[in-house]
């Protein structure tokens, strides 16, 4: 590392951190590096969480999906592609998941979901598509986490299926199984907004993450139709001037693994 680089003493500690006794969940650190956003200087650690992979879907939880590529290539070629990718995530899993944020990149997607909870959708005002949704499928013995795990599976076909058609390709497109993680603190959700959002910046395919035209950020912001949960974000930011201020140059992703995802 050299003198303009992040300091040692943050480094290592990080690395004691990823290989430390206490995160026995972290199969291993292939590669730590240092990405340059704005002024700031962000640890983006390749890693593998064993846990994510096995993370069960409940009601009422918010969660962090995301999932890349099986051979790392990208898997959106065209704007068209991004569409198609968006149109069949509206079929599949409107209703089923309420969504608060998302971007999608050249080979890899990041969400934040929420499981709707049954029982305020049996006893409280909601909208009836997704009352009438998510009761069709619960059928029979089904769990909300097969719901929705099969919900995401038949995403990932119906658009793999059509991308391999278009380019002449064979074969699985994502890695499976997605990963999921539950989101437990307030801190994990703010964080993990910016994050999703400034991921095309972190991976060098923009100058700033606010003009991707792939991601949640400006539909958030625009007062145009959405099924993004806009209110809902702009209520925990408080104002649309403090999710702004939460988005802008001075902001960092902290440095903690469990807030950190790339695989």
């Amino acid at each position: 590392m050299g003198a303009d680089d992040p300091d040692l003493t943050t480094f290592k500690k990080l690395s004691n951190l990823l290989c430390g006794k206490g995160h026995r969940q972290i199969e291993m650190a292939l590669t730590i590096k240092v990405v340059k956003c704005d002024t700031v200087f962000i640890f983006s650690f390749i890693m593998s969480l064993t846990a994510h992979y096995y993370t069960k879907f409940e009601s009422g939880n918010f969660y962090h999906v995301y999932n890349r590529s099986v051979d790392r290539k990208p898997m959106f070629k065209s704007e068209d592609n991004y569409r198609f990718f968006l149109k069949q995530y509206d079929h599949y899993l409107s209703g089923v998941v309420d969504t608060y944020a998302y971007c999608l990149l050249g080979n890899h997607f990041h969400l934040l979901v929420r499981v709707p909870d049954i029982q305020d959708l049996t006893t409280g005002p909601t909208d009836l598509s997704t009352f009438q949704k998510l009761t069709n499928l619960l059928t029979g013995d089904k769990t909300i986490h097969q719901v929705v795990s099969l919900q995401f599976r038949k995403l990932f076909q119906s658009y793999a299926q059509a991308f391999n058609k278009q380019q002449y390709r064979t074969g699985t497109l994502f890695q499976t199984p997605f990963k999921r993680a539950l989101v437990d603190s307030d801190q994990y959700f703010t964080q993990l907004v910016y994050y999703i959002h400034a991921n095309p910046q972190l991976h060098g395919l923009i100058d700033d993450f606010r003009d991707w035209k792939w991601s949640s950020y400006g539909s958030i912001l625009l007062d145009k139709p959405t099924k993004i949960k806009r209110q809902e974000v702009l209520n925990w930011f408080g104002t649309i001037e403090r999710y702004k201020e939460s988005h802008g140059p001075d902001q960092k992703v902290i440095y903690n693994p469990k807030y950190i995802f790339e695989d």
